[in-house]
């Protein structure tokens, strides 16, 4: 918090600008702070947002620092399909480095890692605030911008969170560039070590998986979509396809209904 004498009180201040109309009903509240957010802010406001990057820089660094680094052993996984985007590229006679570069950051980092940034309550049990949501979306679209290889023409117009980090974006994509030659140049993933991996993570998790979740899940899928199923399961049949449609269709309803009385 920051006392502002200019304005008469305590006001919350972070990478970004804090919603000036709380009193808003709840389901308004989302729309108005991507429109407060677009907003460019003034630059009385510019000392204040450098001041908290700065109090935050570390954290963002070791951040990205943990992400990419390959200091320690590298997921089995990641290492077996980055080297399957490398074989799928030689195969296709793609040789061009940045269509592969894309390829892998839309994988992994922009997959997955940007689901984590943005929403830590994916894997801690907490809940964020408005502001502390603010300030990942900053982080995360910053995260972004280092993943990709074009170059970003900034200028007095540009959104303040992509302004704020301008100056870092350089040295992260030099990070990005790094962890992805880093991986290459580690010992191959066999097919055998990938299966044992993942028969290993069954064996350790097996008893922690929720199966009713599961049988809840295809039971969704399959009363949303009975008809697509029952119908492209057998499109390209000829002989008996009416006799088969009408079995598959049964053994749905048969599915459908067994999940419902477990569920």
């Amino acid at each position: 918090m920051l006392e502002d004498a200019d304005e008469g009180g305590v006001r919350l201040w972070h990478l970004v600008k804090a919603s000036e109309e709380p009193e808003l009903p709840k389901h308004r509240r989302g729309s108005l702070r991507e429109r407060e957010r677009a907003k460019a802010i003034p630059e009385i406001y510019l000392t204040r947002l450098l001041s908290m990057k700065g109090t935050l820089q570390k954290f963002v660094d070791d951040l990205f620092t943990v992400i990419l680094s390959t200091s320690r052993p590298v997921p089995l996984a990641v290492k077996y399909f980055f080297d399957l985007l490398d074989e799928q590229a030689a195969q296709h006679g793609i040789s061009d480095s940045e269509t592969i570069h894309i390829w892998k950051t839309n994988s992994l980092p922009l997959r997955f890692w940007i689901n984590i940034v943005k929403n830590p309550q994916f894997i801690f049990d907490i809940q964020a605030s408005d502001h502390v949501d603010a300030v990942l979306s900053v982080i995360a679209q910053t995260f972004m911008d280092s993943c990709t290889i074009a170059e970003h023409k900034l200028g007095r117009d540009s959104p303040i969170n992509k302004l704020l980090y301008a100056r870092d974006i350089p040295r992260y994509k030099q990070m990005v560039e790094r962890y992805y030659a880093d991986i290459r140049q580690t010992i191959s993933a066999s097919d055998q070590e990938m299966n044992s991996a993942l028969a290993e993570l069954s064996r350790n998790y097996s008893g922690e998986l929720n199966y009713l979740v599961a049988l809840h899940e295809l039971y969704k899928y399959i009363n949303k979509y009975y008809d697509q199923v029952c119908f492209y399961s057998f499109q390209p049949l000829e002989v008996e396809q009416d006799t088969m449609i009408a079995a598959y269709r049964e053994s749905c309803d048969c599915w459908a209904f067994f999940l419902y009385v477990l569920l």
